[in-house]
């Protein structure tokens, strides 16, 4: 499976994608996650987006599944609102759970936790139109931030799959948000 064969696949991507992308992506990536003879440990945030997609497919592939949660001092933080349903989701399909001192409602601190996430991989696999960061979303500077490590990257972006960009209010500057 290449070099994250030994190590955590993190995952990162857009929040903002269609239904029917999301499910368009979350083919893919079972695709990706199944080549190979091993099975490598893929780690998402909890949030809402591309990160339940990752969950189902890690569980669908047969790799383990590890889920980083916000902390505050050491207790798991309270999502926002809108991250709630997915981190459901997604804590039932962990293998395992790991807390990360990060606030998710403020989009530094989320950076800032992305970033630890793919520093601690072997592998970044992004689900990524190719957009430039636009102060909202963070997966243009997570692509540059792994390969400025030497971390591998693998862009993910099916035939067919679209951001919704519909403008939203924003009641919070929460994770998903970006």
């Amino acid at each position: 499976m290449g070099p994250a064969a030994h190590g955590d696949i993190a995952v990162v991507g857009h929040h903002d994608l269609t239904p029917a992308s999301l499910r368009l992506v979350e083919s893919a990536l079972r695709t990706r996650l199944t080549r190979g003879s091993e099975r490598a440990r893929v780690t998402v945030r909890a949030a809402a987006g591309t990160a339940p997609a990752t969950g189902r497919a890690a569980r669908a592939s047969g790799c383990p599944l590890a889920v980083v949660i916000p902390t505050s001092i050491g207790v798991p933080a309270l999502p926002p609102p809108q991250d709630r349903p997915a981190t459901g989701e997604l804590l039932t399909l962990a293998d395992q759970v790991r807390l990360l001192d990060y606030d998710p409602t403020d989009r530094d601190s989320c950076v800032g936790a992305d970033e630890r996430l793919v520093a601690a991989g072997s592998l970044l696999l992004a689900v990524w139109d190719g957009s430039p960061s636009d102060g909202r979303d963070a997966t243009a500077h997570l692509v540059t931030y792994a390969r400025a490590r030497g971390i591998p990257v693998e862009v993910l972006w099916p035939e067919g799959a679209a951001r919704d960009r519909t403008p939203r209010a924003r009641t919070s500057p929460a994770c998903s948000r970006f």
